[in-house]
């Protein structure tokens, strides 16, 4: 198991980061939590996590050791795969996911992209005791404050591509939150705005 990978960011986008560690470039899955605190980074440490199935190996990334625990939590959670979860880490801060889990505020919980009324309840039943003990750094990990130097309305719908969303209805949902006064967002919170209209 790779525990955790430090080294130079070669390339950051708001869902995958590549790592150069000694001459060996890793491709990393990330939350926009994580994307946004190392936005800003030309290197650092990043806590991983392997997900291995039949057919892939996939590694995910996190900047804080807690939001990996959080991250192992969501998987253990039958129904809730690593993509699911990467897709609420970015819909939700962490102490967001924490907090609705704990308050069994399943409502909240279903209005990230995968998460129907089953699941939803199922990670209330599932997680409460356990996550009702986890306390997160009173730091945030976030407003989304850093920009891409780039298309904002093209890199969002690519970090949805990203997540798993097909491009015909992540270029809708970008759209919609475009012309719903988001024309002015930064690319973080545009994606993040656009989650919850796909």
């Amino acid at each position: 198991m790779i525990a955790f990978l430090q080294g130079n960011f070669v390339q950051v986008t708001p869902a995958k980061l590549i790592i150069d560690v000694g001459g060996v470039g890793y491709e990393v899955n990330i939350s926009l939590n994580t994307y946004e605190a190392i936005s800003k980074k030309e290197k650092g440490l990043l806590h991983t996590y392997l997900h291995i199935t039949e057919n892939s190996q996939v590694l995910f990334g996190f900047h804080e050791l807690q939001e990996k625990e959080l991250f192992l939590h969501l998987i253990s959670v039958s129904g809730v795969g690593a993509s699911t979860a990467r897709m609420m880490l970015s819909g939700m801060m962490p102490e967001e996911i924490i907090r609705a889990i704990v308050q069994g505020d399943a409502r909240q919980l279903e209005q990230i992209k995968g998460i129907g009324k089953k699941s939803a309840e199922r990670l209330v039943l599932e997680l409460k005791d356990k996550l009702s003990k986890i306390t997160l750094n009173n730091n945030p990990l976030g407003g989304f404050a850093a920009a891409i130097k780039s298309n904002p309305h093209q890199d969002a719908i690519q970090a949805l591509m990203s997540l798993g969303i097909q491009k015909a209805i992540a270029e809708k949902a970008v759209d919609k939150t475009i012309q719903s006064g988001g024309a002015d967002l930064s690319v973080e919170a545009l994606i993040k705005t656009a989650l919850k209209n796909c």
